[in-house]
């Protein structure tokens, strides 16, 4: 009996790829994910970097949501990338993944309202406006707690937060990381400034949408002071639900903010547009269609796709 080989179908997501002068073997990525395995001291280590070695097969790898500050803190066990330790515990990885010919940007991370005071020795975690999440519970180091009332960011602390990231991306270039990637997605800190249901505030970071937009296009400011703006990447979550997000504005919110990052010349933008992750219903989901009308470098999408919904995505 003959046999005859199943031919190789082409698929889009095998063709290598350019991103800002990386060399990129497919076009598939590998998503943020947190894992908490860095323990108690957040220090990334061995087990880690063999993690992300066996994955550097994929075009770019997107690394767990890393904390920019202790008091960007809300998930047990998770890395961070705010003290020299911490930093010199991400080289080994880097190292790991560049030795098999991979690509890997750091995702920069501040849980916001979505963390709890046990993580801030009894101190309420931070966020634009004194709203709650409306959730069940957060796995904290005690256990499972009960959703606190976060505190409101000051203005005046606003400068500090946004050192932060800039010392962060400091440490992801020392570190050996390709790039690095804003979180500005599912409800975290960033996320909850651009959303009108999260964020009540009456100063310059609050109230229209162009000010709600501020604070993140400050942010990367700094952030391409340290790295070229075609090394950083920024997530949305236009259509999320996570950590009880959602608002009424949500598509004029994020057409506007897709549209002033498209003067930033990003490496990509990366959205949550699938909705898979949950969907918060207040109308029509926003596409990848829609935002490449104002958005017109890379769009990484995510949350849901097949590889035949994914090599529809031209």
């Amino acid at each position: 009996m003959t046999t005859i080989p199943t031919p190789m179908i082409p698929t889009k997501l095998l063709e290598p790829f350019q991103l800002s002068g990386l060399d990129l073997s497919n076009r598939m990525v590998m998503a943020p994910l947190t894992r908490a395995r860095a323990g108690s001291d957040r220090i990334p280590n061995a087990i880690m970097a063999e993690y992300y070695a066996q994955r550097a097969s994929a075009g770019l790898i997107i690394s767990e949501a890393t904390t920019i500050s202790a008091q960007a803190n809300g998930w047990n066990e998770s890395a961070g990338i705010y003290t020299d330790a911490m930093m010199e515990g991400w080289k080994p990885v880097l190292e790991a993944v560049h030795a098999k010919g991979g690509v890997m940007f750091l995702q920069m991370w501040h849980c916001g309202r979505a963390s709890h005071s046990s993580f801030h020795n009894g101190a309420p975690a931070v966020a634009p406006s004194a709203i709650k999440i409306n959730g069940d519970y957060i796995h904290t180091p005690k256990g499972k707690e009960s959703y606190e009332t976060p505190r409101a960011l000051e203005t005046a602390e606003i400068p500090s937060l946004i050192e932060d990231y800039r010392r962060a991306a400091e440490r992801a270039k020392a570190a050996g990381f390709d790039g690095v990637e804003v979180h500005s997605a599912n409800g975290y800190l960033l996320d909850t400034f651009l959303q009108s249901k999260t964020n009540h505030r009456t100063d310059q970071y609050g109230g229209s949408v162009d000010n709600r937009c501020r604070l993140l296009l400050e942010i990367l400011d700094v952030v391409t002071q340290v790295w070229p703006a075609n090394r950083v990447g920024v997530r949305l979550s236009p259509n999320g639900v996570f950590n009880d997000m959602g608002s009424p504005d949500y598509r004029e919110q994020f057409t506007t903010m897709a549209q002033k990052l498209d003067s930033v010349g990003l490496a990509y933008l990366h959205v949550m547009d699938g909705l898979a992750f949950g969907f918060h219903e207040l109308g029509e989901p926003m596409t990848l269609a829609e935002l490449r009308q104002v958005f017109h470098g890379p769009i990484i999408g995510n949350c849901g796709y097949t590889k035949e919904t994914a090599d529809e995505r031209k």
